[in-house]
């Protein structure tokens, strides 16, 4: 049973979804401190029937309520990438391994083995799948050309975009931004 006040929650991957777990919580009568990606801090305590009316509610809106401790590690390491590449892209030089390490206050070899257990992929191909869904989105804009989008995700060069970007994806960011609609997943498929 949580008694610190904290709720871990996956599939939480975008301020609207903050949003509407915020909602959630007021329309409940549960006090929150703050709601960030996969974690929200309360004032007091949700146990009991306030917890497990919560927790179906969330799982009515696509959320899943998180009791175990490891799949709570796994969930605040996506929402750390998630939040590192769609919401501070200017952020993408720094080590992921110690940015892993400091917002998790877990050693990066535990985090890695543990995410690759739990979810059958690494947190570099997990990094990367993420990356490359930013860059779609950014190709989709039209915004920025195809070295402005590869400087901005700290990529070595356009090439190395490009070769990565079409290993993931099977075409080229070229031909991607030609036919953009429709090859974007949600977050919380990648």
């Amino acid at each position: 049973m949580e008694t610190t006040g904290t709720i871990y929650i996956r599939n939480m991957v975008c301020d609207r979804c903050r949003m509407v777990v915020r909602e959630l919580f007021a329309e409940l009568g549960i006090e929150t401190l703050s709601v960030e990606l996969g974690v929200v801090r309360t004032a007091t305590p949700v146990e009991g029937e306030v917890r497990k009316r919560l927790g179906e509610r969330l799982q009515a809106l696509g959320f899943e309520l998180l009791d175990e401790p490891k799949q709570q590690l796994v969930e605040l390491v996506k929402a750390e990438i998630i939040r590192l590449v769609h919401r501070d892209d200017g952020n993408l030089r720094v080590n992921l391994s110690d940015r892993l390490t400091e917002a998790t206050h877990h050693e990066y070899s535990q985090i890695s083995k543990l995410f690759s257990e739990t979810t059958g992929t690494t947190v570099e191909k997990y990094f990367i799948a993420q990356k490359i869904e930013r860059v779609k989105e950014l190709l989709a804009y039209g915004e920025l050309t195809i070295g402005e989008i590869a400087d901005r995700m700290n990529y070595s060069s356009a090439a190395h975009l490009s070769a990565q970007f079409k290993s993931l994806t099977g075409m080229t960011p070229t031909r991607f931004r030609e036919q953009a609609e429709g090859h974007r997943k949600p977050l919380d498929k990648v």
